[in-house]
């Protein structure tokens, strides 16, 4: 019996460590670093709250550092998958019926523990698994991911708050229930926050969940779910596999309890899984919601009003944190002919200032690419712009994978705007830029519009208001988190909620209550306290 109505403020953002030399967080990191290092880890699946091994091992490397391995996950196979929505309809009457503040409360417990006990083992898992350096980790890892624990439960409150209005003599309410069903949470490998919230978000709903995350991000996706369990988590609210992505679809796709997908990864697989969930209509008791967040080919339109230097640091930061492994990243940009010849001569060199190598040396602003299969296809691209006379390499434009998965960070200039780089998703250190007509300005935003078919992010940098408005309005459909004056990266939860349209996903918002609705499904509940007892209405009446 509820007792109370518990309320739930909106928290503050978690306060980002700076890491700084001589700091307190600078050397319990490196001491965690050291650590787990000197551990060579045992990870298993986790179904219906027991660890599962199959004694299929997959080793798990540094991106960085190829040589060395943090331990081994247990591969699991189609059984698996079967057990782990099996285990997830078993749990989900309790864990729906489960008061919210007792939910609410392991998620606000799990963002305590990450952001207390657990901070540098999560950041530090995420540096050595996906090799971020310290500051992309503790934004990342622990803020972000500690921020969608604790907003998610504010939001969500937030919503149960929301209620019909009544009139006289009758009461209505609604309930805010969870899918009637299991979901799917497909994460990627570049952010563990995203690792982090694709199953909570869901979960805190009252839904029960079959993760599978990336193959290379298992390794802090592990250290997320024993944060979770430490928490309280229930058994078979989450059950994280390590499934191939054709046999996870295969289960889940034809099972008639499928109620929903929360995806983040690439357009291509977004599309199949629509169409074979489209397919299989017929088959499910419900019309599954279906989430994703999907490519980008993010933009910065510079004016002839900008400042330079505002121009230079967010293109350097935009594109090369993080090695350009974000689905925000700055990948291509439009430079003015009047400021162009200044950029580039600082652009150039801030890149040749950037250091690259491990991430346990915190002066590396540029560490490896997550693995091999990026890397060729990064370096096609790269080795296509060598030879093309439509293309020249400014800077950068070297790679090796003779230690770990190593991609300078590099700036193409292309004299077509249409060239292959300023329209494909490459999702790596690769920015090109086209420089336009001064006074072509509002000629380009068109360009700008119609290059590319995704719409994640984008920025304007000027210091014309009237260029400004003009190239809000002109873009308004060309990027879901558009920036003033600034990169096109780092959606902080609350602040900017995330997501784009287009070929770049459903635009569902992570780190809003938008999102959160997506996991819930409504029931309107009326109730009369005087029923009539007579069919008959007043106008009925002869007199």
């Amino acid at each position: 019996m509820s007792i109370g109505t518990f309320h739930y403020p909106q928290p503050a953002n978690e306060p980002v460590l700076n890491y700084a030399p001589g700091s307190a967080e600078r050397a319990a990191l490196k001491n965690t670093l050291a650590a787990l290092k000197k551990q060579v880890i045992d990870v298993p699946m986790y179904i219906g709250g027991k660890a599962v091994r199959t004694g299929k091992k997959v080793a798990m490397h540094p991106p960085h550092e190829r040589a060395h391995t943090l331990g081994y996950f247990h591969a699991g196979n189609k059984k698996h998958a079967i057990d782990a929505v099996n285990a997830a309809l078993k749990a989900k009457d309790a864990w729906a019926a489960m008061s919210w503040e007792n939910r609410a409360h392991i998620f606000l417990k799990a963002a305590d523990l990450l952001a207390t006990k657990y901070r540098y083992h999560i950041n530090g898992t995420t540096m050595l698994g996906q090799s971020k350096n310290a500051f992309q980790a503790e934004i990342d890892a622990a803020c972000e991911l500690i921020d969608f624990l604790r907003f998610n439960v504010h939001f969500l409150s937030e919503i149960y708050k929301q209620q019909p209005a009544s009139a006289p003599g009758m009461h209505n309410r609604l309930e805010w229930r969870p899918l009637e069903g299991f979901v799917l949470a497909v994460t990627p490998f570049n952010f563990t926050a995203i690792g982090g919230n694709l199953p909570t978000s869901a979960a805190m709903c009252g839904n029960t969940v079959v993760w599978k995350p990336a193959n290379t991000q298992i390794y802090s996706a592990q250290m997320f779910m024993r944060i979770l369990k430490e928490a309280g988590l229930p058994d078979g609210v989450i059950n994280l596999i390590y499934v191939d992505g054709p046999t996870i679809g295969e289960v889940c796709f034809s099972h008639p309890d499928f109620a929903g997908v929360h995806f983040t990864g690439s357009t291509g697989v977004f599309n199949n899984m629509w169409k074979v969930i489209g397919e299989n209509i017929p088959k499910y008791k419900s019309y599954p919601r279906i989430v994703g967040e999907t490519g980008g080919k993010d933009f910065v339109m510079v004016h002839k009003s900008a400042d330079v230097d505002t121009v230079v640091t967010a293109l350097a930061r935009g594109a090369f944190e993080f090695q350009g492994q974000k689905c925000s990243a700055a990948s291509r940009a439009y430079i003015p002919s009047n400021l162009a010849p200044a950029i580039k001569t600082k652009l150039v060199a801030a890149v040749q200032s950037m250091k690259m190598g491990t991430v346990e040396d915190f002066s590396n602003f540029v560490n490896a690419v997550i693995d091999e299969k990026s890397f060729n296809n990064i370096a096609k691209y790269i080795d296509r712009a060598k030879k093309d006379t439509k293309a020249k390499i400014l800077v950068g434009g070297n790679y090796s994978k003779k230690d770990g998965y190593f991609v300078e960070p590099t700036v193409i200039e292309v004299s077509d705007p249409k060239y292959v780089t300023m329209c494909e998703e490459i999702f790596g250190p690769v920015l090109t830029i086209y420089t336009y007509k001064a006074e072509a300005f509002e000629k380009t935003l068109d360009l700008v519009n119609t290059t590319s078919k995704y719409a994640l992010t984008g920025a304007i940098i000027s210091q014309d208001r009237a260029a400004v408005e003009l190239a809000t309005n002109k873009l308004r459909h060309a990027a879901g988190n558009f920036y003033i004056n600034d990169k096109p990266t780092g959606a902080v939860v609350g602040q900017q909620p995330f997501g784009g349209a287009r070929a770049s996903g459903t635009n569902d918002k992570a780190g809003s209550l938008i999102n959160l609705y997506r996991w819930l499904s409504a029931r309107t509940i009326k109730e009369t306290f005087n029923p009539p007892v007579d069919y008959k209405y007043p106008f009925l009446n002869e007199a």
